[in-house]
């Protein structure tokens, strides 16, 4: 008899390990949402006492001297980290994707985890290129119209 509970308790903690590996490969690799955030980077650290991750946040401007949203988020990938600590101090669009539910902080802080990181270049970041003919204006458009003084 207590061969049968044993192997009864063994079964039963190896299908609860299967479900627990599948729940943390799901929230690891299937991603909830993904976007960009644009701002500038105010930290990025890695920390941890057992783990470490790197966190850091970034300050979204909507409009000039507006208070800016502050937005947490996690690196996984060290390259990205480094690109990232290139880049402080300056206008950066930050591609993350969101993964929720993850059972630990070992993997990150938060659940947004940066995959890509581009400077802003006086706007063009984040603005889609223009196609080659509407990128030129014509001087005559931009004088301003003049009418003859007549007395």
């Amino acid at each position: 008899m207590p061969s049968k509970a044993l192997r009864y308790v063994a079964l039963t903690l190896l299908a609860l390990l299967l479900l627990a590996g599948a729940w943390l490969w799901l929230t690891l690799h299937w991603n909830y949402s993904e976007g960009e955030r644009a701002g500038y980077v105010q930290k990025l650290s890695k920390k941890g006492w057992v783990c470490k991750s790197w966190e850091g946040e970034i300050a979204m401007v909507s409009m000039p001297g507006a208070i800016p949203e502050k937005f947490d988020f996690s690196v996984r990938d060290e390259a990205v980290a480094q690109k990232i600590n290139l880049l402080a101090g300056k206008r950066v669009v930050l591609m993350y994707r969101q993964h929720k539910f993850i059972p630990s902080t070992c993997f990150g802080e938060t659940e947004y985890f940066v995959t890509d990181v581009r400077e802003v270049m006086d706007g063009s970041a984040l603005a889609p290129a223009l196609p080659a003919a509407a990128a030129v204006v014509a001087p005559a458009a931009l004088a301003p119209a003049s009418t003859p003084l007549s007395r």
